[in-house]
């Protein structure tokens, strides 16, 4: 029986992917520093797992990482620090050990923010595009290709530390490769589902849709754009990945690009009403534009779920306990 360790594994996507994993078969290690009395789940710190275990894994999912919704990224960045040090610790534990494989999460979060606003930094596009993995270089003075398609080195600030984090953590990766380590990177776009926290703007709207919520709360103007993706898409994409073996980074996305106003009022109409939207013009809101270019991704797998059955699922699930 092949073995899998998932850290972080009473998370959103932790829980998914320990469920995947035990359904295709693994003898599955799960830890979570919080794991919330979920059964087979383990009571553990990422750090302190990494410090003292010499086990080898088949395959790691590494999710260990504080997390939160757009409020915590931008109220509380220096908390979102600490991924630095369970990534590093993380690599430092898989050259000693050597893994199969390793799953390392990204973030679209790592892409620079000057390729996510409406015109281009410096007016040079006409309209937002979609991002592509080479748009993030991690390798600036010798590459020569688009990633800096602005025409400036400035042009590769991430999303606040949360971006840096990911950004550093896929340097680590790139590194623990080069040692013999495979690792795979997804950068996942925005990623939702029935059991998601309400921190996240999905399973909020579909709480204030559930309640006809009207006015209908919308953070900024409500003109900024996501490209959201199904948590069981993100999941089966990332396995598909790695099933054959495809080299990384990877963006885990739709293409399909969703202004906040549009979800509000998918949301309502499926919960059959028409409320007015309130702007929060002061509430945290995050880039103009952030879809990705599914292309790499469509190679291996094409996500099932639509967003508008998302919607529908989200509001027949009833709230997720925090």
């Amino acid at each position: 029986m092949p073995t899998a360790l998932v850290t972080g594994a009473a998370g959103f996507v932790g829980r998914h992917f320990t469920h995947a994993l035990d359904e295709a078969g693994y003898d599955v290690t799960a830890f979570d520093i919080n794991p919330r009395g979920l059964p087979g789940v383990r009571l553990l710190d990422a750090r302190a797992f990494f410090s003292a275990n010499s086990e080898h894994y088949d395959l790691v999912v590494h999710l260990a990482a504080v997390v939160g919704g757009r409020a915590k990224i931008e109220g509380e960045p220096l908390s979102l620090a600490v991924d630095l040090e369970i990534d590093a610790s993380l690599f430092q534990w898989a050259l000693r050990t050597k893994p199969k494989r390793v799953i390392y999460y990204s973030s679209s979060a790592a892409y620079p923010v000057a390729y996510q606003q409406p015109h281009g930094a410096d007016g040079t596009l006409d309209r937002p595009y979609p991002l592509r993995e080479d748009d993030l270089n991690l390798n600036p003075y010798t590459a020569d290709h688009d990633a800096f398609r602005l025409g400036s080195q400035r042009h590769v600030i991430p999303d606040m530390t949360y971006g840096w984090a990911k950004l550093t953590g896929e340097m680590l990766a790139q590194h623990a490769e080069a040692e013999g380590v495979r690792v795979h990177v997804f950068r996942p776009f925005s990623g939702y589902g029935e059991d998601q926290s309400s921190d996240y703007p999905f399973p909020s709207f579909a709480d204030r849709a559930r309640r006809r919520d009207d006015p209908f709360t919308v953070w900024g103007d409500g003109t900024q754009v996501r490209d959201w993706i199904h948590i069981s898409d993100v999941v089966a994409a990332t396995l598909s990945a790695v099933d054959h073996d495809v080299p990384g980074p990877a963006n885990l996305c739709t293409g399909r690009p969703t202004p906040f106003n549009d979800l509000a009022q998918m949301f309502a109409a499926a919960a059959g009403y028409t409320p007015e939207l309130k702007h929060i013009l002061d509430a945290p809101k995050g880039v103009a534009y952030r879809v990705g270019d599914p292309t790499k991704m469509l190679a291996f797998y094409t996500p099932k779920i639509t967003l508008e059955e998302g919607i529908d699922r989200a509001l027949k699930a009833g709230p997720w306990p925090s």
